[in-house]
Parts: structure tokens; sequence; C-alpha cells
């Protein structure tokens, strides 16, 4: 088996053509180095250099050699290398979902701000509603994951809270509520209800039902819907209210009203965070990131 030590002596000798000089160079004795390149050529079975009292030139089979060693120790070179940006986070590969309220606001910072700092890191960006995210991550088919708590399966994952909000109250535009700077929960109660399916996020989904009951009743819901940008949409058209993320109110509409909830059952709390699997460089690297963002935002 030809080492790496022995491509560098050749080299050396190589481009030196001569065993003195390439000695210094390698900083060893030129007994050991005449030996070495002595058992490469056995070990090659063909003569690499042609000798006198020094060295005059390479043979064929000597120059084919050395074009090949220089590319052999350029590409273990970067292979080193490599390996230890990939052991800093700074290449590879981030399979990154996330639930479309976080889309709105706190994303795109995340991606901004780690793109600026890990460029060489390919990012795989996958909209999904939290309880698939769960599933996706404990499958191995992602890496991390962008959710709303509380899990109702956390089993398997390190769940990192970033950012805690509460939900507000999404109202038709011509709505008698609307008026209102701040909505009661049980004022809802004889409204029609649109909200998302349990299936898709079940923590969140019993934090609602349970805050309606500490208010005194149980939703009436007319429609559901998976995301929150329709969910939005069918309560401008006026089909019912909705409890959904303030992400949701980042922007003017004249078709719909945004308010905070105040009463008994309020308010409804709930938290991103960050779940992953596994703590690989890439995705420490990302979580620490993401850390100090929401450490940096406006309480």
């Amino acid at each position: 088996m030809i080492e790496l030590r022995q491509f560098r002596q050749f080299v050396a000798v190589a481009e030196e053509l001569s065993f003195r000089r390439a000695a210094e160079r390698l900083h060893m004795a030129q007994p050991p180095l005449t030996a070495s390149i002595r058992k490469l050529e056995t070990e090659l079975g063909t003569t690499l250099l042609e000798r006198t009292n020094r060295v005059e030139r390479l043979t064929p089979a000597g120059r084919v050699f050395l074009e090949e060693a220089r590319r052999a120790l350029a590409q273990a070179e970067r292979a080193i290398r490599d390996a230890r940006r990939a052991g800093e986070g700074l290449i590879g590969s981030l399979r990154l979902t996330f639930v479309a309220s976080s889309a709105h606001s706190l994303l795109p910072q995340l991606i901004r701000s780690f793109r600026a700092r890990h460029a060489e890191v390919a990012l795989d960006l996958q909209e999904a509603s939290t309880a698939q995210q769960v599933q996706a991550l404990q499958m191995d088919r992602a890496d991390l994951g962008l959710v709303v708590l509380p899990l109702a399966d956390p089993h398997g994952l390190t769940v990192v809270p970033l950012v805690r909000d509460s939900l507000v109250v999404a109202l038709p535009g011509g709505h008698h509520l609307a008026r209102r700077r701040k909505v009661a929960l049980a004022e809802l109660s004889r409204e029609p209800w649109i909200r998302f399916p349990a299936r898709y996020g079940p923590g969140l989904h019993s934090r609602i039902t349970a805050a309606c009951a500490a208010a005194g009743f149980v939703p009436q819901v007319v429609q559901e819907a998976l995301q929150m940008e329709t969910i939005v949409g069918l309560v401008a058209a006026g089909l019912g209210v909705a409890v959904v993320s303030p992400a949701a109110a980042d922007r003017e509409r004249h078709d719909i009203g945004f308010r905070p909830l105040v009463g008994p059952g309020t308010p409804i709390g709930y938290d991103i965070a960050l779940a992953y699997p596994r703590a690989t460089p890439v995705v420490e690297a990302f979580v620490a990131l993401a850390r100090s963002a929401a450490a940096d935002r406006p309480k």
C-alpha cells in the first residue's frame, strides 16, 4: 500500500532532481529517503528515476507518476480541509422544514443571516405542518424543523424554543367586533369558526380548544383549512372568524381585521421552536444563529 508520505517524498525528489536537496526540503536524512523511493519503485514494479551520482531525469513512468502524485496530494489536502470545514458547519447541506407562519416573520431573517455566514451550506427548504415536520424529523427525512409548540409527540427530538407569542382573532372587515380594539374570547362563542385540522398541529389545536372551554364554549367549526393564508382568505370572504398567528396581521387589509384576545382563556400562547433529531455541526450552527436572532428580537 502506497502512502501519502511516499507521494510527498517522490514529488520532492522529482522537483529537486537531487536526493540531497529533497532530503533537506523534507527535513529528513538522505539514506531513508533513498530507501523510500526504491521501495516505491518496487511496489509499482517500474523505475521512476534514472540515477547517477545525482538524479538526472525522470523516466516516462516517473513523469506520469509525478503528475498523478501531485493530483493525489492536492485531493488529500482538499479532503482534509473540507472535513475540517464540515466539522465546523461551514460546508455541507441542511434539510430545513418550516411552518407557514414562520415564513412571514422569523424564517426570512434566519435564512439571510445563515447564508451570509455559511454560504457553502446547501439549504433544502420545505414548508410543512408541525405534525408533518415531526414525522419527517423522526424518520430522517429532515435535519431541522421550525415548528409550533406544543408538540404532541416529541420523542427523539431536541426542542429549542425561540419565540413566544399569542394568537389573535381574525374578523371579516364588516364584522361588528372589528370595531373593538380588543375582543373577549367568549364573544366568539356564537360565531362560525375556521380553523386548521387537529392532525396538522395537535398540540396547538388542543390548546385552542382548552382556551375556548375556559371561556365557556365549544367553537362552532364550519370550515377547516391547512394553511394560514387560506384561513385568512376565508375569513375575509365572510365565512367566519379564526384565531391566527400575529404574523398574519403584518400586512394592512381593508377586508379583514386582527384584534388581540382578552378575558378568560387568554392569552392563547404558543412558541415557535427548532426541533432536530441529531446535533450535526451544520444543525448546531443554525441553532446558535437562531438563538441569537431570537434573543435580539423586540419583546
